[in-house]
């Protein structure tokens, strides 16, 4: 072989290096764009829509309620609003949410990542036990109950 087409071999070899290279890089930054859009859309979740007078707001998650005492006046109108933090994904409860208080008659189930209210007038002051029994472990699960304090 003539010197010529050892150096075309090796311009060849170098060439398809740099395409393979090339190729990686892109795949890499595609699996990272992907990544990074999942991880914001994860993290940065978009503030439930304002509502107009008492509103309660309370998220639920796998680990838990985020308030686990509620606050509120006998003989006014009052407005709970429940958002699953979790999504579809999830095994136990498909991603789904509950918060039931039975003494009330109430019983909200928010879809994943989603939200769902109710709006009652609660007449006798007292405290009582709310839960969320879909998923978590249920009412065995002392971060998946709280407290609904009506004061006079």
């Amino acid at each position: 072989m003539t010197k010529k087409p050892r150096q075309e071999m090796a311009q060849r070899r170098r060439r398809a290096r740099h395409m393979r290279s090339i190729g990686y890089g892109a795949v890499v930054l595609g699996v990272l764009t992907v990544a990074g859009a999942l991880l914001v859309s994860a993290f940065f979740k978009p503030a439930p829509e304002p509502m107009a007078g008492n509103v309660v707001d309370i998220t639920a998650d796998m680990s838990g309620f985020d308030m686990p005492e509620i606050l509120v006046k006998a003989g006014v109108p009052v407005t709970v609003r429940l958002t699953s933090l979790d999504n579809a994904h999830h095994t136990d409860g498909g991603g789904k949410h509950q918060w039931a208080v039975d003494e009330l008659g109430l019983n909200i189930i928010a879809p994943p990542e989603g939200s769902q209210y109710t709006t009652f007038t609660p007449t006798t002051p007292g405290s009582y036990g709310f839960y969320c029994d879909i998923c978590c472990g249920g009412r065995a699960n002392p971060t998946m109950q709280g407290t609904l304090i009506v004061d006079a």
